[in-house]
């Protein structure tokens, strides 16, 4: 039969099953060189090919046609909502240029298919983080394709490695560079993410970290220091480079890419009784063999013929989503995470930034569509007097986000869990960082919308003159008029407090700023200063933010800083209805298992907060979190919500998955008794 156009399919997909269910069927979304290769080895699955998409239509059927030449004769071809729609699909091979994969990668999650994407799974981390976020928020599949993950040529090595064969590794050396003839098409665009970093480069920093990973028996291996040189073209892009790694245990890596300099494409690991030697790690012809020489035996040979590494992935895929599994063993989601993370820090450290990363490009949503907040979002929301906005009772730290794209991807999914509340500070970044943050608010129009806490006056800059001078820079960076909150960073108590009062009412008037408070002051100079303000006709001091938490704190963990944990604090706090804007609200890590008594090697949370009162406090979290089913950290957090004065916590997720994590405590109700009971009160 020969290929058809494209209609949804009312074919039933079965039960699923690898071991005798129906049969996986597959659809291959972007008919490009790689897919052809995808669907020669295809046969050798234990799916079929069902469909082919493209934005092309005839693009689609010409590779449905060719598809007949390997065994799969009813292919139907058409555009890619068509091929999603139909359920005889059960995965789809995404194939695309890079800059195309997120939108069908989440296309294909929202339509109940199991995704294998081609590497890299995004340009950048940013974007990676939000596709695997929504993959796991589906409970499908997401596998990123570095296909020689699957050859038992790389189990293989893997296996030497754990059993010791060549001693402790000491280093890896990997590349995968080639020549191209011209400098045209998509390797050399910079529109759609060329050079050689993003193209290949990620098959030698894939394999060292998975060699260190076998030697270490750590689930994730990420460079901790990262430095490479390398060459940018005329058009834009890294035309060669090399790279140096290092990794916890003190393994070291050296990494090279390209698209105009030929490598010799291998993979040598040494270690202290020998070494081990692929001479053909990527491409995997025929008969790919490895190398073993060891001070003990004379050298030997390793063969592997006959796998197809490209079938291998395709049922690894369908595997786990036959067991409910959002990953692949071979490939995981965190390891894609970190894949990126060091895909970026190599570029970086070459100066290779995209057009549509750079601070000022319009980076949309992930997806694409307008941002708006879910229908199941579960946050809580609070309100400060002059604000005028509904806020949310989570506050996001504008602190943690490296670039446009991993802020932007960060921000819109903690707006779309409810999230509005922004809170940034003129020393963060050297001031990139709040003008990252006024970025993607223009980017996506909502300065109504949010709330924007802004921060300045941080010692030595604590004085009247600094604190008028560094607000309207600030807002400046951040391309608004006003600040809806603003908090001095610090307080100089070697300044007259009516001299600070005076110019943050004279700001208020102004209409620079709605609300002002204090941020790391004692609550005796904040009645100091509205004691001040009512004797003078002035605006008083209406927001807190000092280090609070669960936990008591003995110590804080910056000079300057103030803490609200101690007894009498928290009686003014309950007695003023001060609305508190606690950071650090989850002690540092005290409650993510990071502290135990017999542990000292974080010298900052034994001076801050080891106690047997605190430790007896992460008991009970624990013993709570085990009952709502949540982590302990998630219990300090609902502490904090469940106070008996306003609350607003400051916290500060490195990654989606932080944030997802932390927002679990927003599900969790505590009776005062409970809470009186944490705090060693009950």
């Amino acid at each position: 039969m020969s290929a058809q156009t494209a209609t949804p399919s009312t074919t039933p997909t079965g039960d699923r099953t690898p071991d005798g269910g129906a049969t996986p069927g597959w659809a291959v979304l972007g008919p490009g060189g790689i897919a052809r290769r995808f669907l020669s080895q295809l046969p050798a699955s234990t799916g079929i090919l069902v469909a082919a998409g493209s934005s092309s239509p005839d693009r689609a059927q010409a590779f449905a046609d060719e598809a007949v030449e390997h065994g799969f004769a009813d292919v139907r071809a058409g555009e890619y909502d068509a091929v999603l729609a139909d359920t005889a699909v059960d995965a789809v091979y995404v194939s695309t240029v890079h800059t195309g994969h997120a939108d069908l990668v989440l296309r294909a999650l929202d339509a109940g298919k199991a995704v294998l994407c081609e590497k890299p799974l995004a340009p950048n981390h940013g974007t990676a983080m939000a596709l695997v976020d929504a993959a796991r928020q589906a409970g499908l599949p997401l596998v990123e394709a570095y296909m020689y993950r699957f050859h038992p040529q790389t189990a293989a090595l893997l296996d030497l490695v754990r059993d010791g064969v060549v001693g402790r590794v000491t280093h890896v050396d990997a590349s995968f560079a080639f020549r191209s003839g011209e400098r045209t098409g998509r390797l050399f665009d910079v529109a759609t993410a060329g050079g050689g970093i993003l193209d290949v480069g990620g098959y030698p920093v894939t394999m060292a970290a998975a060699v260190v990973q076998a030697a270490t028996g750590v689930a994730v291996a990420e460079p901790v220091e990262l430095s490479a040189t390398g060459t940018l073209g005329p058009t834009g892009v890294d035309e060669w480079t090399v790279a140096h790694l290092t990794y916890r245990d003190g393994t070291t890596a050296s990494v090279r890419t390209g698209v105009r300099v030929q490598d010799e494409n291998a993979v040598t690991v040494h270690g202290t009784r020998g070494r081990i030697v692929l001479t053909d790690p990527w491409t995997l012809s025929a008969d790919p063999t490895i190398t073993v020489h060891t001070v003990d035996e004379d050298p030997r040979t390793l063969s592997f013929a006959g796998a197809e590494p490209y079938a291998l992935e395709a049922d690894a895929t369908t595997a786990a989503l036959a067991s409910g599994a959002v990953e692949a063993a071979q490939m995981t989601l965190d390891e894609t995470l970190a894949t990126a993370r060091t895909l970026d820090r190599w570029r970086a450290a070459i100066g290779l930034r995209y057009p549509f990363e750079a601070e000022t490009a319009d980076v949309p949503t992930v997806s694409g569509r307008p941002l708006r907040v879910r229908d199941d979002a579960p946050m809580r929301y609070g309100e400060v007097p002059g604000v005028g906005k509904r806020m949310s009772r989570l506050v996001m730290g504008v602190d943690n986000q490296p670039d446009l794209a991993h802020a932007s991807a960060i921000f819109d999914m903690f707006v779309e869990q409810g999230g509005n509340v922004f809170d940034t500070g003129y020393i963060y970044g050297g001031g990139v960082l709040e003008g990252r943050l006024g970025r993607w608010i223009q980017n996506r129009g909502i300065r109504d919308d949010v709330v924007v806490i802004t921060k300045g006056a941080h010692t030595p800059y604590c004085d009247p003159e600094s604190l008028t001078r560094q607000l309207l820079e600030s807002l400046d960076r951040q391309g608004t008029d006003h600040a809806d909150i603003y908090m001095m960073h610090r307080d100089n108590p070697a300044v007259p407090v009516g001299e600070f009062v005076d110019v943050l009412d004279e700001h208020r008037r102004a209409g620079r700023i709605r609300v002002f408070g204090g941020s790391n002051w004692t609550p005796a100079r904040f009645d100091e200063a509205n004691a001040y303000a009512a004797a003078n006709g002035r605006h008083g001091f209406e927001v807190l933010s000092n280090h609070f938490g669960l936990a008591e704190a003995y110590d804080v963990p910056w000079d300057g800083c103030e803490h609200a944990t101690d007894p009498a604090s928290k009686r003014w706090l309950e007695e003023r209805q001060v609305p508190l804007l606690p950071w650090s609200s989850q002690a540092r890590g005290f409650f993510t298992g990071r502290a135990a008594p017999g542990d000292t090697s974080d010298a900052e949370l034994v001076r801050c907060y080891y106690s047997d009162d605190n430790f007896e406090r992460l008991r009970r979290a624990r013993e709570l979190g085990e009952q709502y089913g949540v982590p302990a950290t998630a219990i300090a957090l609902a502490y904090v919500l469940h106070q008996p004065f306003p609350t607003f916590p400051l916290f500060g997720p490195r990654t989606i998955a932080e944030a997802r994590s932390s927002m679990t405590g927003l599900s969790v109700e505590l009776s005062p008794e409970q809470v009186a009971w944490l705090d060693l009160r009950a």
